[in-house]
């Protein structure tokens, strides 16, 4: 069943993109997507105050969330029906552009094949934003991203390594790809012993780590870590931030937690962790961001594309140490952070002292990560990524071969061109 939340239409504007439909999960549904998405929301009302933003907001396993008024509908995960409803209704609101935040356990049907549903009945131009880009995929997966990257006007990943793996592995071609970092809060920079004092938390060194928790989080490599942390350094706390993952809670319970927290005594650490099992909202957590002296990700995934937590860090300007993988090899590149081994506690520990016990490195790196951080914000994000579809659909159009099916093509090309 499709819930409609708001009803009305805003006329379209002549020449310019009138309404953007947003596709993917929404606060307070309590994942990454939802957070990204959310903020993509209010990065477009910011920047482009002009364009309706229409959220269609997935729900999962029968759940249902209490959306704000942003939402315009819920489409039920595993109801097919759902999304043809919803593409009903982007027609009917004279949508310009849908832009889908796509993972694959977000929708329906083999390796959710039921988005192509709505896809395909809405003749509208398309951006996808990958936040998972598999090198190796089943034939269920290929088939959907195959049809999934056809249908495009633009692809938005964020991540060189996601798009070289697009080009080798579907053969997409060279300019309908654009790499785009995630996006980050637009926050000063505070001094972290600062930042401890205003919020009255313990003034000692910390360490952070924040995200839902699961076991590919690596949370065991830095527990096994703190033992030789702690003998460098004794006031030391780390702090791991975050609920359990609902999938992970929903099969086991609280057990990878309880797990973590036995470890930690078996190693005599407890005393030096903080943990805090909430999701919580954003303006706490850009506290608690700030108050940490280093961040850390331990991930155990070498393919993993995206970090939201990682690039949240970044912005405001964390000394970071981390696993390689795919998201942090390029962010934390040329010196922007450490990179460790995976699943190395004394690489990870010979890290971790280093930079507790060199302040100025410390310093220093923080104020590049944060400096570079500056053009990533959330509106400059969204510009970027509108901006391009613009440039992309002329692009596509000029050369016979729209990014979008159907009569509309030529229409709605010469709008977007004119914008």
């Amino acid at each position: 069943m499709l819930q409609t939340l708001q009803s009305g239409s805003v006329p379209r504007e002549a020449g310019r993109i009138g309404r953007v439909a947003l596709i993917g999960n929404f606060l307070p549904r309590r994942c990454g997507i939802a957070t990204f998405t959310t903020h993509v929301h209010a990065a477009l009302r910011e920047r482009y105050p002009s364009v309706a933003s229409d959220v269609y907001a997935m729900n999962d396993g029968g759940h249902s969330y209490d959306y704000p008024s942003a939402v315009t509908a819920a489409i039920e995960q595993d109801d097919v029906a759902s999304y043809a409803r919803a593409a009903a209704m982007i027609a009917e609101r004279n949508t310009d552009i849908i832009w889908v935040q796509h993972e694959f356990g977000i929708f329906g049907g083999p390796a959710g094949e039921h988005l192509l549903t709505l896809l395909d009945r809405a003749e509208v131009p398309l951006i996808v934003t990958l936040h998972t880009v598999l090198a190796d995929s089943t034939s269920e997966q290929r088939a959907v991203m195959e049809r999934l990257l056809r249908r495009a006007a633009l692809i938005v990943v964020m991540a060189d390594r996601a798009e070289a793996i697009l080009r080798a592995t579907y053969g997409v071609r060279v300019g309908a790809v654009a790499v785009v970092p995630h996006g980050i809060p637009d926050c000063p920079y505070e001094d972290p012993a600062h930042a401890r004092r205003r919020c009255g938390f313990e003034d000692r060194p910390t360490i952070m780590t924040f995200g839902l928790l699961s076991p590919d989080k690596g949370i065991e490599t830095m527990i096994r870590a703190m033992p030789r942390i702690v003998a460098a350094c004794s006031e030391v706390i780390y702090r791991i931030v975050g609920a359990t993952h609902p999938h992970l809670v929903a099969h086991e319970g609280e057990a990878h937690r309880q797990r973590l927290h036995a470890l930690a005594g078996t190693l005599g650490v407890t005393d030096h962790l903080r943990w805090d099992n909430r999701f919580l909202e954003e303006a706490e957590l850009l506290q608690q961001i700030r108050a940490a002296d280093l961040y850390v990700t331990p991930y155990r995934n070498p393919a993993q594309i995206t970090s939201g937590a990682l690039s949240f860090a970044a912005g405001l300007g964390k000394p970071i140490v981390s696993t390689p993988y795919v998201h942090a090899e390029e962010l934390l590149a040329d010196s922007r952070g450490c990179l460790v081994p995976f699943e190395d506690p004394a690489a990870m520990a010979d890290a971790i002292i280093d930079l507790l016990q060199n302040e100025a490195r410390r310093r220093q790196m923080a104020k590049r990560i944060y400096l570079d951080g500056r053009g990533t914000t959330w509106p400059r994000m969204v510009e970027r990524i509108l901006e391009t579809t613009r440039s992309s659909i002329a692009a596509s159009f000029r050369s016979g071969k729209p990014g979008f099916p159907g009569d509309r093509a030529e229409r709605d090309c010469e709008d977007l061109i004119a914008a």
